[in-house]
């Protein structure tokens, strides 16, 4: 499946958007802004487990690789600014993920948008901002909205809540595993937006 030739299908009600890797590229910004800071601490991280771990706030993802490496940290809420503001740094290089937007864009008119996100609110609208669709979206749900976090699908069943839209016929864009089984569990259907990225065409 192509950028070009994606349509909603029968029975869709809104769509749903991750932010970090879906609709922005800010994935190796994030990767380098999570390797500077864990480098402080002891801790270190692959980029095949970066991206095994996309989608998971920044706190559980911290508990999860001391867990593995047997590295007690003692400050998590600091380690999160440390990550954050090292990513604030590169904000303005980020880029939107051009199929994705295009997506987002053509069908804006036609069905209530969502953006679902395991971010912070502040990074998720900033990184809106830069790519220029913040005002596309009038539900914005972050990790500080839910208490439980992707794979467990309550950040787009908070997005369809706020949309007042039947969870079924939501269809939800992201680029982990992790995202498209939160989707699976909340009832909706999960597009892999990897798909589209074979082409580097704009």
């Amino acid at each position: 499946m192509s950028r070009s030739d994606w349509n909603a299908p029968d029975g869709t009600t809104a769509l749903i958007f991750d932010c970090d890797g879906t609709l922005a590229d800010t994935m190796p910004i994030h990767f380098r802004a999570w390797t500077a800071m864990l480098n402080r601490h002891g801790l270190s991280l692959t980029e095949t487990r970066f991206y095994e771990l996309g989608g998971i706030p920044t706190s559980r993802i911290i508990r999860i690789l001391a867990a593995e490496q047997n590295v007690v940290v003692s400050d998590v809420e600091s380690m999160i600014h440390e990550k954050e503001s090292i990513f604030l740094e590169s904000l303005a290089e980020v880029q939107a993920v051009v199929p994705v937007r295009r997506i987002a864009e053509t069908h804006r008119t036609r069905f209530p948008l969502a953006v679902a996100s395991g971010g912070y609110r502040d990074i998720v609208h900033q990184t809106l901002e830069i790519i220029g669709v913040r005002t596309w979206f009038p539900v914005v749900v972050t990790a500080e909205d839910t208490t439980r976090h992707k794979p467990d699908p309550d950040v787009f069943l908070e997005a369809a809540r706020r949309l007042n839209v039947r969870a079924e016929g939501c269809v939800v864009f992201e680029d982990t595993d992790v995202g498209l089984e939160a989707a699976r569990r909340a009832g909706m259907t999960g597009i892999d937006i990897r798909t589209f990225l074979t082409s580097t065409s704009p």
